[in-house]
C-alpha cells in the first residue's frame, strides 16, 4: 500500500492535467516486468475516469532499450498499437522509446501523444508529479529557456570542478518539459530544460558528483569524475574508479562519437531527489547535466548516431548567461526569477 493515496493523485494529474486525455480517447501504457505494475493500474484507472479507453501492453523485460529490446519485444503487436492509439503512457524499465515501433508510430500516427516515465515508481511520481504546481513551473522553464536561448555565451561551473564554456547553435532547438503534454509527440519528465550547444565551441572542464548511467559498476558516485573538453570532445578523465570504468566503456565502442559530447540540460524539479534513477538525477534543482554519444532528432534536427549514449550530473551549478548569473552553487538568483522560484519551494 506504499504511497497508494498520492499514486492516484499523480495519475490523476497525468492524465487529466498533463495529457488532457479527452473522452472515448485510446490510451495505451506500457509496462515491463521489471516496471511498476501498480503505476500502470493507476494510470488506466485514470484515463477510464476520464472517459478514455485505456490498454495495459505488460511486456517482458530486455537487457536493453531501443532497437536492442527488439529480440524480446512483440515488435509487430507494439507497432500496431503505437500506430493507433491516441495517447501512450511509457512506464517501462528499458525504454520502447527509439525502437522500430515507436519511429513507426511517429511516422504514421500524427495524433500520437507519448509521455516517456521511464523507470518512474510510486516515490518519483509522487515527486515530480503528484506535488508539483505546473501552473507555477511551467513559466518558470519558459523564462529560463528564452533568457538561455538569447545568450551569446554560457558559463557553468560546480563546487566539484566544473568550469565550463559555449555557445549555442542558432538550429538547434530547445527542448522544456514543463508538463504541458497535450500536443502530438514525446514528452519527457517534468522539469527540465535540455539543448544541443553549438559542439565546436564547448571547452574546460566537466565534473560529474552526483551520478551516471549506462557504465557498469557505476551509478551514485563516490568521488568526482572531471573530463577535459577540446571542441566538445572528451580529452581527458581524471578520479577513481568510476572515472577509469567510465573511459574504458566510452573507449571500449571504438567509436568517434562515443567520446563527444550530446547536449546540455538544466534541472529544476523542485522535489527531486538522488536515487541513482538517471530520470530523476537530472532534474535535481540547480543542477546542470551533460549527455554523451549518440545524438537523438530531438536535439539534432538530423541526429548524430552513435552505438549508445549516457549521462552524468552536475550539482549545485551556478550558470552565467554572457555576464549575467541566473544561479548560484544550484540557487536562483537572477532578480526575474527568484520570486517564481520562491513559489516552487524554491
Amino acid at each position: 500500500m506504499f504511497q497508494e493515496f498520492e499514486l492516484g493523485a499523480g495519475a490523476h494529474k497525468l492524465i487529466f492535467e498533463m495529457l488532457r486525455l479527452q473522452p472515448d480517447e485510446t490510451c495505451l501504457v506500457t509496462v515491463d516486468t521489471e516496471g511498476d505494475f501498480r503505476m500502470a493500474q493507476a494510470v488506466a484507472s485514470a484515463a477510464m475516469a476520464a472517459g478514455g479507453r485505456p490498454i495495459i501492453a505488460l511486456t517482458a523485460t530486455p537487457e536493453a532499450g531501443g532497437k536492442a529490446g527488439e529480440t524480446v519485444w512483440p515488435v509487430e503487436a507494439l507497432t500496431a498499437l503505437l500506430s493507433s492509439v491516441d495517447a501512450w503512457v511509457e512506464l517501462n524499465r528499458m525504454g520502447i522509446f527509439y525502437s522500430t515501433p515507436y519511429d513507426v508510430a511517429f511516422e504514421t500516427n500524427e495524433k500520437l501523444r507519448h509521455v516517456c516515465l521511464l523507470g518512474m515508481r510510486a516515490a518519483f511520481m509522487t515527486r515530480a508529479i503528484a506535488r508539483t504546481d505546473f501552473s507555477v513551473l511551467g513559466p518558470f522553464l519558459e523564462r529560463v529557456a528564452a533568457m538561455t536561448q538569447a545568450a551569446k555565451q554560457i558559463r557553468i561551473t560546480n563546487p566539484a570542478g566544473t568550469d565550463v564554456l559555449f555557445s549555442n547553435h542558432r538550429d538547434h532547438p530547445f527542448n522544456t518539459e514543463t508538463g504541458d503534454c497535450s500536443a502530438p509527440g514525446s514528452h519527457m519528465i517534468p522539469g527540465q530544460i535540455g539543448w544541443a550547444p553549438d559542439f565546436e565551441t564547448i571547452r574546460g572542464t566537466i565534473a560529474f558528483d552526483a551520478s551516471i548511467s549506462k557504465v557498469p559498476g557505476a551509478n551514485i558516485l563516490s568521488e568526482p569524475i572531471l573530463l577535459a573538453i577540446e571542441q566538445g570532445e572528451i580529452v581527458g578523465f581524471e578520479g577513481g574508479r568510476e572515472a577509469k570504468a567510465m573511459e574504458t566503456w566510452l573507449k571500449g565502442w571504438e567509436h568517434p562519437q562515443m567520446l563527444k559530447l550530446a547536449h546540455v540540460c538544466y534541472g529544476f524539479l523542485p522535489n527531486a531527489q538522488l536515487t541513482g534513477v538517471i530520470a530523476e538525477d537530472e532534474r535535481i534543482w540547480g543542477s546542470t547535466q551533460w549527455g554523451i554519444g549518440n545524438v537523438g532528432p530531438t536535439a539534432v534536427p538530423a541526429g548524430i548516431p552513435a552505438p549508445s549514449h549516457m549521462d552524468g550530473i552536475c550539482l549545485n551549478s551556478s550558470v552565467w548567461l554572457d555576464d549575467d548569473p541566473i544561479t548560484e552553487r544550484g540557487k536562483v538568483v537572477h532578480k526575474g526569477l527568484v520570486d517564481m522560484a520562491k513559489a516552487l519551494g524554491r
